[in-house]
């Protein structure tokens, strides 16, 4: 009886494709399903991007940030600045403005809840519910509430050239790179937006 058992095994491993028998849906069912895009999302993006790491940081402390990751909200167009951009600032993201009346001592769970809704503003100054955008004289409405970006052309610039390479938003600031994603466009940009 072992050896007819152990003769009956090579005739199931040698069956035909029209003997055998599939999976349904080709795949166990309790699998997620994998989903593929031809583009990275934003936050595969924003995750490579070395000269960004710190919106990243920023943005990785919110909710907002999960929403980099997926389709399912719509698509962004996010301003980032870069490192430089960031680290030039007189005030930091995180902190408040300058007292003009003296400074009242406040617990460390009050002044993290400060710090988190500043880094909130600031990082939802940064993102355009919208995409694609047109740039060329055009006005847009942040997820701030009540902050807009509006984006000038620049005189004498190279009609040829890319659209975001010829306009600058909040006086000065200008978009020094720009990647496409599957949820959004990244620009990158070599200034912030600034928040009240």
């Amino acid at each position: 009886m072992r050896i007819q058992l152990l003769l009956a095994l090579p005739s199931l491993c040698l069956a035909s494709t029209s003997d055998q028998i599939p999976f349904p849906n080709s795949r166990m069912s309790n699998q997620p399903e994998i989903q593929t895009h031809n583009q990275p999302s934003l936050a595969d993006l924003l995750t490579i991007e070395p000269s960004a790491s710190i919106f990243y940081s920023y943005a990785r402390e919110l909710e907002l940030s999960s929403q980099f990751s997926t389709t399912d909200e719509g698509k962004w167009t996010l301003l980032v600045p870069t490192n430089k951009a960031v680290m030039a600032l007189s005030r930091k993201p995180h902190e408040d403005p300058a007292p003009t009346e003296p400074v009242i001592e406040i617990s460390e769970h009050e002044f993290e809840s400060v710090s988190k809704r500043n880094v909130e503003r600031w990082v939802s100054a940064h993102i355009i519910p919208r995409c694609p955008i047109t740039l060329t004289s055009h006005t847009y409405n942040t997820l701030l509430c009540g902050k807009s970006v509006i984006f000038d052309p620049v005189k004498g610039s190279d009609d040829s050239a890319p659209e975001w390479t010829r306009v600058v938003f909040e006086g000065d600031a200008r978009i020094i790179g720009m990647k496409k994603a599957s949820n959004g466009i990244l620009y990158l940009v070599d200034g912030t937006v600034k928040v009240d």
